[in-house]
């Protein structure tokens, strides 16, 4: 198996992932998806709806180069033409991990500064409980 669905198996069963079209589109309208992703021969149907999720926010939409049936697999089920990852570490790692950089520049020029980002505030919010706990040096 690739290791980028070997990243959506993990996702999942790590709870940052969301699995069909109904419950990506309301992480999407949330804000808290920072990356969808579309099987290679999911309808276009579904494409213009995971484009559309994203129209006009920084959420980043790519279409995977695995099928329905290998991403379904990934996962445990029969098929899966939708997916979306709610971490922004996950969703940078699952796309470094589809090996095509000059492909998906943007996304990851975006999911790494969301990405830093998020460990900068996790990383002022430890000192802050430290400064809370034994006073500010």
């Amino acid at each position: 198996m690739d290791k980028a669905l070997n990243y959506l198996a993990l996702a999942r069963k790590g709870s940052m992932a969301e699995l069909g079209e109904e419950p990506v589109g309301d992480m999407a309208r949330t804000g808290r998806a920072y990356l969808i992703m579309v099987a290679s021969d999911a309808s276009d149907h579904t494409w213009r709806r995971a484009k559309s999720f994203v129209a006009g926010t920084n959420q980043q939409c790519v279409r995977l180069p695995h099928s329905k049936d290998d991403m379904g697999f990934a996962i445990g089920r029969q098929a899966l033409a939708i997916a979306a990852i709610t971490d922004a570490g996950m969703a940078l790692a699952m796309v470094e991990a589809l090996g095509q950089p000059e492909k998906y520049k943007p996304v990851i020029e975006v999911l790494t500064e969301k990405t830093k980002r998020l460990r900068q505030r996790q990383n002022e919010a430890k000192a802050h409980q430290r400064n809370v706990r034994k006073g500010k040096k």
